[in-house]
């Protein structure tokens, strides 16, 4: 089993997101500057899967996809070298060559793998790369930037 850097607990002190729509249980990896990997486990008890879908529960790509996000916003938050205002907010501004390469179910845990392609503040570009037991579920390029909109 893998160490945890960031619980729950931490990772609710670093970004603002709050249930139902924290979708980062953990970090188990960081290196500061250049990547990151966080953990979601699915369960049936999201609240998405009443109406998406009641009869075979699936998984939203564009949560998989704010997961991604989600797990960037933590490393940029958490990486000195990214050179975030500590006040400041950063929030999703594209995404390019998204795909999503199959069902995430309930049971299924994601391992969501952020690295740092290129920074010039206030623009971060991060490649995700999200795996359920080592099987590509989805990957592709989020830019974000710092705002305070």
């Amino acid at each position: 089993m893998r160490e945890v850097i960031y619980d729950i607990n931490q990772i609710k002190e670093i970004i603002p997101h709050r249930n139902p729509f924290l979708l980062v249980d953990k970090i188990i990896e960081f290196e500061s500057g250049k990547r990151i990997v966080g953990v979601k486990n699915v369960t049936v008890n999201e609240p998405f899967f009443v109406g998406h879908f009641p009869v075979k529960p699936v998984m939203p790509g564009v949560l998989i996809l704010e997961a991604v996000a989600q797990t960037a916003a933590i490393f940029a938050r958490q990486s000195p070298e990214v050179g975030l205002r500590p006040e400041g907010n950063t929030y999703l501004v594209g995404t390019s060559d998204f795909k999503w390469k199959r069902q995430v179910i309930p049971g299924d845990t994601l391992v969501i793998e952020v690295e740092l392609i290129k920074k010039k503040r206030p623009l971060l570009v991060v490649k995700g790369n999200v795996t359920v037991e080592g099987e590509v579920v989805a990957t592709g390029t989020l830019s974000a930037a710092e705002g305070d909109w």
